[in-house]
């Protein structure tokens, strides 16, 4: 039973670190195209949305993803999809993707904002931060109480027979 409160907060924790490893490589990919300095005109080929929770009275949280379409300057036409992209992009607009080259073609179609995109960054690695050390605190808090506890050490006399004791020179 111990294990359970060790193994899932390192569940949680390997989840955290997942989520910090993408969420920088997403920004760090990012920042890589608008760095390059290769533009192409692309063309929003699909909208869609995506939704999660609504389940017993939860909130519902509404993701607009778009699909992307472009050449790159080696010939090589990339599709690729975005999401949180600005609602006025419809199926059919032309816009500006920025893209790195490489083996794997990295682009995005969102307007260079270096400064927003290293806040939100911050932003999602302090809360997982959070996270980490509540998990982290409460395994310390779990074994530093388990390990208090008297599990063979019997100093309690429960035992009442009834017995004086008399003590001599009193």
């Amino acid at each position: 039973m111990d294990a359970l409160f060790y193994v899932v907060p390192c569940l949680i924790l390997a989840g955290v670190l997942f989520v910090g490893y993408r969420v920088t490589r997403r920004s760090g990919e990012i920042r890589a195209a608008w760095n390059s300095g290769l533009t192409a005109e692309g063309r929003c080929l699909r909208t869609f949305t995506t939704t999660h929770g609504g389940g017993n009275d939860t909130s519902v949280h509404t993701t607009l993803h778009h699909v992307y379409e472009f050449t790159a300057r080696d010939g090589r036409v990339v599709r690729f999809e975005e999401e949180g992209g600005p609602a006025t992009t419809v199926e059919g607009d032309i816009v500006t993707v920025h893209y790195a080259e490489g083996a794997r073609i990295v682009a995005t179609a969102r307007r260079p904002s270096r400064a927003g995109l290293a806040a939100s960054t911050v932003g999602v690695l302090a809360i997982l931060g959070v996270v980490a050390a509540i998990c982290v605190g409460f395994m310390i808090t779990y074994h530093d109480m388990s390990s208090e506890l008297p599990f063979g050490d019997d100093t309690t006399d429960t035992t009442d027979t009834g017995e004086s004791v008399i003590i001599e020179g009193s």
